[in-house]
């Protein structure tokens, strides 16, 4: 099975370059990379192109639209059987593709999700606190959404892989969505065909300028909010659900 590597930069071209090396190492001649760049001010967009990769498609946004819209846009984009998420600062560990690719196949599932060593800006191994997921857990579907309201922090988008059809479930996704790995990660629990993997199969960088690392701090506000949001990202899943489920009767 072939797969699409769905990548959103900005920003991002002081490492994009060795991202992009660690997994053009694991494709096939078949296999796409899709890149949407989100108005970058620096050279990211240069340095994607002069990499000159056939496999490599790069589209830029008309305007800065955020990193929820950058990947619906490039999973939208992808042809393939397997979508692989990816972020524009990380690097793969050889074996990467076949690990997920393999557990995809073999388990049936829609989703996998994997884990990663923390690395720092400079490449060098970091101890940095997440829970991460496991494998035990992959069908406790209930607690693994609810884990995700009470914000433990186990999916992250760059170690996740999903099916063509589950894409066109969580595709498009709404306006108020403030995380696609999450959204992605309720849909994949709440349809039960959600797999943990206990490998780590990347390493993430972890600097000053990422978009997401772990967990910030944040006001009462911002934390009701985002509950708030989880909740009617599930009612929208579960709707999405009932139609696709009365459209195959």
């Amino acid at each position: 099975m072939n797969i699409s590597v769905c990548l959103a930069t900005y920003n991002g071209e002081k490492y994009i370059s060795q991202q992009l090396t660690s997994i053009i190492a694991e494709l096939s001649d078949e296999d796409e990379i899709i890149v949407i760049d989100d108005c970058s001010t620096d050279g990211t967009v240069k340095v994607v192109e002069a990499i000159d990769d056939h496999r490599i498609v790069v589209h830029v946004n008309d305007r800065n639209r955020g990193e929820v819209h950058a990947f619906g846009r490039a999973m939208l984009s992808a042809r393939n059987d397997l979508v692989f998420l990816s972020d524009q600062d990380d690097v793969w560990i050889p074996g990467r593709v076949a690990i997920m690719r393999e557990s995809l196949v073999s388990s049936g599932s829609s989703l996998v999700s994997s884990n990663f060593h923390w690395v720092s800006a400079d490449g060098d191994p970091i101890e940095v606190s997440y829970d991460g997921v496991r494998a035990v857990r992959s069908r406790h579907y209930f607690s693994n959404i609810v884990d995700i309201f009470l914000g433990r922090t186990n999916y992250f988008g760059c170690a996740m892989a999903l099916r063509r059809e589950f894409v066109e479930f969580v595709t498009p996704m709404p306006w108020f969505v403030e995380s696609h790995d999450l959204w992605i990660a309720l849909a994949g629990n709440l349809i039960g065909s959600n797999l943990h993997l206990d490998d780590h199969t990347l390493w993430k960088r972890r600097h000053i300028n990422n978009a997401t690392s772990t967990v910030s701090t944040r006001t009462l506000y911002r934390k009701l909010r985002s509950r708030l949001v989880f909740a009617v990202s599930l009612i929208v899943l579960y709707g999405r659900l009932v139609r696709r489920s009365l459209a195959k009767h």
